[in-house]
């Protein structure tokens, strides 16, 4: 520690980012700035994080900090939200341990007002730039999983709560099947509809979700609807978005307002010999 106090610098941020690695191929950093009253506001974050990957408890480190003056309770607030919309939205494996942080730092240096409520002037664009930086190092952690070949986004819509739709949305990330057919570039959307199905099991109001009302997209490509293979379904076409590096997958629910989006990668041969080989 005296070591590291005696080595404080401006321009450490890139040092500290690789020496938090593990399993991490790459260094995760991201910065951006933002006007407020005239004034420039600050924000810089570093992640680190590459397997065990999964709410709530990861082996996962956040570290964002602002020059911004934003109160305690308001930043407690801020805090909890913004991790609820970034590295909470995360899945590599579905696979958890006890050593994960996400910190948020505001020293209060630069000369614009103080934020002391969601009112103030500055507060909105402090807040988009803090949820911006911490989005960019959730996916990083994602795009750097442990032999990951594609990222995939699964945005669920029209769920009855939030709850309904982060849930469907990580029983489509952390299923095995799912994960395996993304690696093969295989459309398999069995797979994923059985993901939903079973959502039930970790959501008890989804035990009534009318199957006949959900539509499946991979891509902009309806594969899906009224509880089969969409008419228009074209192998093909479903063949060639499943080729591509990143991957969108889209499930409508029809049966509320809410929504939630989730990030996580497929499983490769690396992540087996990774995982097979290594010990902490």
């Amino acid at each position: 520690m005296p070591n590291a106090v005696a080595n404080l610098a401006s321009d450490n941020w890139a040092d500290a980012a690789t020496t938090i690695m593990t399993t991490d191929i790459v260094p995760k950093a991201y910065a951006t700035q933002v006007n407020v009253g005239q004034e420039n506001i600050n924000i810089t974050g570093i992640s680190k994080g590459s397997g065990m990957i999964h709410p709530n408890m990861a082996t996962m480190l956040g570290y964002v900090a602002t020059d911004a003056a934003i109160s305690q309770p308001l930043l407690d607030s801020i805090t909890k939200e913004i991790a609820d919309l970034s590295f909470n939205c995360i899945s590599v494996d579905g696979d958890t341990s006890t050593n994960d942080s996400f910190i948020v730092i505001a020293t209060g240096k630069s000369n614009a007002p103080a934020i002391t409520s969601r009112d103030d002037e500055g507060y909105e664009a402090i807040f988009n730039a803090l949820l911006e930086t911490s989005q960019y190092l959730a996916k990083a952690i994602v795009r750097d999983g442990e032999g990951a070949t594609k990222f995939i986004t699964i945005t669920v819509e029209g769920a009855l709560t939030n709850h309904e739709a982060k849930t469907v949305g990580y029983s489509i990330a952390k299923s095995p099947l799912v994960k395996t057919a993304m690696f093969a570039s295989d459309p398999n959307l069995g797979r994923v509809l059985a993901a939903i199905g079973y959502a039930s099991r970790e959501c008890h109001s989804l035990n009534d979700l009318d199957t006949t009302q959900l539509s499946l997209y991979f891509g902009n490509l309806l594969v899906a609807e009224k509880g089969g293979l969409a008419v228009s379904y074209i192998e093909k076409e479903a063949q060639a978005i499943m080729n591509e590096a990143e991957i969108d997958i889209t499930v409508q629910l029809n049966r509320g307002n809410e929504k939630a989006t989730i990030w996580t990668c497929d499983f490769s041969y690396d992540y087996v010999k990774i995982n097979a080989e290594y010990r902490t």
